[in-house]
């Protein structure tokens, strides 16, 4: 297949031996620059949108999309007929009652401040994923513990670690309710039976929380009504939508909260951080955008003879500009390309294998994991080759505007 006549003058350029030599090697330097550029850029991106959609993912699963609260009342009390409420606003798939308090809990000589939670373990699986996280025993165990006269708790992984606590044992829970005595409030104590262990993947829950029964969080708090409750939704992106429907359909006295209201500053610092990585890795691409510059600038003095003779043999100006753009978007294809396979090639390596391990106290997860989307891929390789598109128009306009006659005079 015959190349057009404007590429191949390009590609005979580009590849140039001998005298030339040089300006190829320019030529080199300028797509292996933009090969890194693309190839950290993509790195980057997909470095932030796996860490924050993992963190997304995994606090929707820890936690409720929507949290309902009844002002009027300083709690729910009929939360059962809250809940039929509740679960007649459009997009609600799940809604189960909580009592939430902290306490102490001790096991021996080992002691840990925890939040304690109070649910109905049918209702609540519809809402969370606890369910699904339990590692050792089991959530139902709640309702059911094996010693009638304690009732059960289930705590988190890195919590039961810290306690030295297992399935079976006995932990002391001490709250800040208890009984007024001559010499003060004494702090109520309880002893719980551990029926189970769950890992729901986020170090806040894992390492600070216990569930209890709705019945065994009441007498534990004191408190004859539930404090709010939780809501899950079809389409987690539709939790506003579905907090204000529900202020909107039962009236003001609900007041609600949904997960990217209370995350926000969290992920808005994500995006942030996205986008400021992205626009400091773009500068590469930028600096290989000013080795392009130069190598078809040097090109086109070395060339002006050639251009001159390509000129009286009938190549229009045209032609000539086209000779140069070519050349710089056939640098900056070929590094867009080479940069692209080699980021895809990096991030499955390093998402499959978990090569690269974080602070779980600061980022609630272990591991970066590595996700890039479609369209950021496609915004990368866009930007990359427009770049080298725009870096070619000053230098080939420069060559469509030489002068056969200047150029030749002094051959």
């Amino acid at each position: 297949m015959d190349l057009p006549f404007e590429l191949f003058i390009a590609l005979r350029y580009l590849l140039a031996r001998r005298k030339q030599a040089f300006i190829s090697l320019i030529s080199a330097i300028s797509a292996l620059g933009v090969t890194v550029g693309v190839m950290a850029l993509l790195v980057a991106l997909a470095l932030m949108t796996g860490l924050q959609g993992e963190l997304r993912d995994r606090i929707v699963g820890s936690a409720a999309h929507v949290y309902v609260f009844k002002v009027d009342e300083g709690g729910i009390v009929d939360y059962p007929a809250e809940i039929a409420r509740l679960r007649k606003v459009p997009r609600v798939i799940g809604a189960a009652p909580v009592i939430i308090g902290e306490a102490l809990m001790r096991n021996g000589g080992n002691e840990a401040f925890v939040t304690i939670k109070g649910i109905e373990p049918k209702l609540e699986e519809t809402v969370t994923d606890i369910g699904k996280a339990m590692e050792k025993g089991s959530l139902d165990a709640l309702d059911h513990p094996p010693d009638e006269r304690r009732p059960g708790i289930v705590i988190g992984r890195d919590l039961a670690a810290k306690l030295g606590a297992m399935v079976g044992d006995s932990v002391t829970i001490i709250t800040a309710e208890g009984t007024l005595s001559p010499m003060g409030i004494i702090p109520g104590q309880r002893r719980f039976e551990v029926v189970g262990i769950f890992s729901l993947g986020l170090y806040e829950y894992d390492n600070a929380y216990g569930f209890v029964s709705l019945g065994a969080a009441r007498r534990l708090f004191d408190r004859d009504r539930v404090d709010f409750i939780e809501l899950k939704v079809d389409d987690i992106y539709k939790a506003p939508e579905v907090a204000r429907d529900v202020t909107a359909r039962l009236g003001p006295v609900y007041v609600t909260q949904d997960w990217a209201q209370m995350n926000r500053s969290l992920f808005e610092a994500f995006w942030l951080e996205k986008y400021a990585m992205a626009i400091t890795i773009g500068l590469i691409v930028m600096v290989a955008a000013l080795n392009i510059v130069a190598s078809l600038i040097l090109l086109v003095m070395e060339k002006h003879r050639d251009i001159a003779i390509l000129k009286t043999m009938g190549a229009s100006a045209r032609s000539i500009r086209n000779i140069f753009v070519l050349q710089g978007l056939v640098i900056g294809c070929v590094g867009t390309g080479l940069g692209s396979a080699l980021g895809l090639s990096l991030i499955h390596v390093l998402d499959r294998y978990r090569l690269i391990h974080v602070p779980l106290d600061v980022y609630q997860i272990s591991y970066v994991p590595f996700r890039l989307e479609t369209l950021d891929f496609l915004w990368v390789v866009t930007s990359a080759v427009l770049i080298c598109l725009l870096a070619t128009i000053y230098p080939s306009r420069q060559a469509a505007k030489l002068d056969p006659a200047t150029s030749l005079r002094y051959e």
